[in-house]
């Protein structure tokens, strides 16, 4: 049996941010102490005799005793409280929360996007509210993918449609401004990039480059679909770029929609119990590189990977947090893997020139 720490240090704990604060360990519970006016600080909740509450919502709590330790809150405790998973690395001194996953429900279901605020290469924070009244597409690339060098084409279509009331709205799954900036010379449309995963979480995404188009009152008009900006690597997926920016070029211009909200709503399955897990592990992995901890990113990502064996967004993206290549033999093999269990992709397959025609 491990034991409660008396040492206060200070621990990080991811959700769509990172924040630092102070907190005791407990081995034995696999949780970390807090004293309870840092709760907020540390989740954005309160403990009240109603229950949690932010602001004017409050989740009530059946054993409000099974989240105290004494004159400290449980950190661990308060989040399944709040039904929500949790992935704790003590000795590590990190928590991974996984978000609501009412954010999902209201992407697949309402078809709804959700609310998003991530960063540019600056530093600075954009919100998918800053596009409203305009039809968008959501197009999330990576460093780690050849799809980096798909930008010049969204550009190309951003460019085209621009006057028409269009966007595109580009979202790298990447670690850092520096993982993007090298890709995004001469480009002027929006590209933001997201640490934290939030998108592959809040919009079931497992694989770049996705494409989500986003109506101009936020509605999701064509969920999760596999498209490229150019054909610089059709030969070797597949895909040509042509018929689903043709698709595009019509709904920009004209409001056709090639799937019907019956078929928008079954496109995409949510992610299973092991996939958010995978998530919360990858988020573990990836502030344990920015720390330095070389062996706590391994152990994570190798735990995401297990979780999650199909989705590029997890195993792929861990290959650079573990000094791997992402476009060496170690990928290519894992790829023909992937295409051996029929390519599966839990959204839109990529449109066909018969499709488009």
């Amino acid at each position: 049996m491990g034991e409660t720490s008396t040492a206060v240090s200070e621990i990080t704990i991811i959700d769509s941010v990172s924040r630092r604060v102070e907190a005791t360990p407990d081995v034995d519970r696999d949780t970390f102490l807090i004293q309870p006016d840092l709760l907020p600080a540390a989740l954005g909740w309160e403990l009240k005799p109603s229950g949690l509450c932010q602001e004017n919502t409050c989740v009530p709590v059946a054993d409000m005793d099974a989240l105290t330790v004494g004159d400290t809150v449980d950190l661990a405790a308060v989040v399944r409280a709040l039904g929500r998973p949790v992935v704790v690395d003590v000795d590590a001194g990190l928590m991974a929360v996984a978000l609501s996953a009412e954010l999902r429900r209201q992407a697949l279901e309402d078809l709804r996007a959700p609310a998003f605020e991530l960063p540019d290469v600056d530093g600075n924070l954009h919100g998918l509210y800053e596009w409203a009244g305009l039809k968008k597409a959501l197009v999330t690339f990576s460093s780690w993918c050849g799809c980096r060098y798909d930008l010049p084409g969204w550009q190309a279509l951003h460019d085209e449609l621009e006057s028409e009331g269009f966007t595109v709205v580009a979202v790298a799954i990447d670690q850092s401004a520096d993982d993007v900036r090298p890709w995004i010379d001469g480009i002027s449309m929006p590209v933001l990039y997201d640490p934290q995963h939030v998108l592959t979480e809040s919009y079931a995404i497992s694989n770049v480059p996705t494409v989500v188009w986003i109506d101009e009152d936020d509605n999701i008009a064509r969920p999760n679909g596999l498209a490229h900006g150019s054909d610089i690597f059709a030969d070797f997926t597949g895909v040509e770029s042509g018929p689903h920016l043709d698709e595009i070029r019509r709904w920009a211009r004209d409001g056709e929609i090639p799937v019907t909200e019956d078929e928008a709503r079954t496109a995409v399955g949510d992610l299973s119990a092991d996939e958010v897990l995978a998530r919360l592990h990858f988020r573990v992995a990836a502030e344990a590189h920015r720390q330095g901890l070389e062996d706590v990113t391994k152990r994570h990502v190798a735990r995401a990977s297990e979780l999650a064996p199909d989705d590029f967004t997890i195993w792929r993206a861990g290959m650079p947090l573990v000094g791997e290549d992402p476009f060496g033999d170690a990928m290519l093999a894992k790829y023909e893997e992937w295409k051996q269990k029929g390519m599966p992709y839990p959204g839109l397959p990529a449109v066909s020139s018969a499709d488009a025609g």
